[in-house]
């Protein structure tokens, strides 16, 4: 790949199965065998979360229960997820990733972009060499990485080559490297959307990119418009590190062991959850402005519900209450299988006005005089230096669920 005249140099480095290669680096044995990593390998509810490729190779694949993955393999080796090995290992990856450029930017817990445009010197295709050298070599971690002008073409050209590829996809190589493919597999495509442009004779991505932009948003709105530019390699996104960031909604959610109508397990599921959201939105210093539940039944029949807050709010009381009160609202009594909690449109803690009403005068009065003593603190020894808190209360939240987002890669 020639260095450009002009325009960004874009890579997208994809760790390969990382969850699977990450036991693989601490236990070197499992090198070469097939490897799951899977949820609840006791419960019939176990779910493959990734595996390795000589398990992929047996028709193993992410989501496939258990059950039906060892009938596959039956020599297959599963292990529980490790969260804590996963996000170090994450970590490390990054902090190498950002000895090549301080533009990086995370995706998830393993993949993430880079713009190494002011980084190169000669080659372009040196600084990708290197950095999978190094990941395999320092980590024992093997990733495929895209290598393009901008973010999308980077993103679709790591998954042409895996494990250990590297991929250039330019502009001019579009008819010949990306339009023949199946529009579904087109990042930013799920098998909904995928569905809707096959009902209007769309079934490549160069159909998509040739497609009628009138017929594609009104089919799918602004996106199709999007999705056609996408398909022509246009992208204008900057690479961001400060992505990390941004975030929307903090939630939660948690298969039961066994599919329940008891009150009492599924009010003790909410708590638990209510606890986790907490935890997670006090690490961030945000309120919610709204809370949303999910509830799946053992039918796999699954609904939503929201409420939006007068207050914004923070404490694990509250948030468990609220939830409490959407799900004995909307629930048929029929058997759970799923809860989730979530709290959105979520605001900045310090920023945050709460309006102050007849129903929650008293309790913000009663906080009142511990409030004053903690600003006087502050004000002497500076923001921040004491905040109130809950005594016992652990900062690294290890409450169960399937929720896994970037949190860590803030702290």
């Amino acid at each position: 790949m020639e260095r450009p005249a002009s325009g960004r140099i874009i890579l997208h480095v994809d760790m390969n199965s990382f969850y699977a290669s990450v036991e693989m680096s601490y236990d070197p044995s499992l090198q070469g065998k097939p490897l799951a990593i899977a949820g609840n390998v006791e419960e019939r509810k176990g779910i493959i979360v990734t595996c390795s490729y000589e398990a992929r190779a047996k028709g193993v694949k992410t989501t496939m229960p258990l059950w039906q993955a060892r009938k596959l393999c039956p020599e297959l080796i599963v292990k529980k997820p490790n969260f804590e090995r996963y996000r170090k290992a994450s970590r490390a990856m990054f902090d190498l990733l950002r000895e090549f450029t301080d533009l990086v930017e995370p995706v998830s817990i393993d993949e993430g972009y880079m713009d190494i445009t002011q980084s190169i010197r000669t080659n372009p295709l040196e600084i990708p060499a290197l950095i999978q050298d190094r990941l395999l070599e320092e980590l024992l971690l093997p990733c495929s990485i895209g290598v393009a002008p901008n973010k999308f073409l980077a993103k679709m050209a790591s998954n042409m080559k895996k494990p250990l590829g590297i991929t250039v996809l330019r502009k001019r190589e579009l008819s010949e490297k990306l339009w023949p493919l199946p529009v579904g597999n087109m990042h930013g495509i799920g098998d909904k959307t995928a569905e809707k442009l096959h009902s209007i004779g769309i079934e490549s991505i160069y159909d998509l990119a040739h497609g009628d932009p009138v017929q594609l948003k009104q089919l799918l709105g602004v996106n199709g418009e999007r999705l056609k530019q996408r398909a022509n390699g246009v992208d204008n996104r900057e690479v961001d590190p400060d992505s990390i960031y941004d975030f929307k909604s903090i939630g939660n959610s948690t298969t039961l062991s066994k599919d329940t109508t008891n009150e009492n397990e599924i009010n003790e599921v909410l708590r638990k959850l209510a606890h986790s959201v907490r935890v997670r939105m006090k690490r961030k210093e945000v309120l919610a402005s709204k809370i949303f539940i999910t509830i799946r039944y053992g039918n796999l029949k699954t609904i939503t519900r929201s409420r939006k807050l007068a207050n914004p709010i923070g404490d694990e009381d509250e948030i468990f209450s609220m939830a409490k009160q959407l799900f004995f609202t909307h629930w048929n009594e029929e058997s759970i299988r799923l809860l989730g909690i979530t709290a959105q449109d979520l605001v900045e803690k310090e920023g945050a006005l709460k309006q102050l009403d007849l129903f929650s005068f008293e309790n913000d009065a009663k906080d009142e005089p511990l409030l004053k003593v903690i600003d006087k603190i502050n004000q002497k020894y500076g923001n921040q230096f004491i905040k109130r808190g809950v005594k016992g209360e652990r900062e690294d939240d290890q409450s169960p669920g399937t929720s896994f987002n970037k949190d860590f890669l803030r702290e």
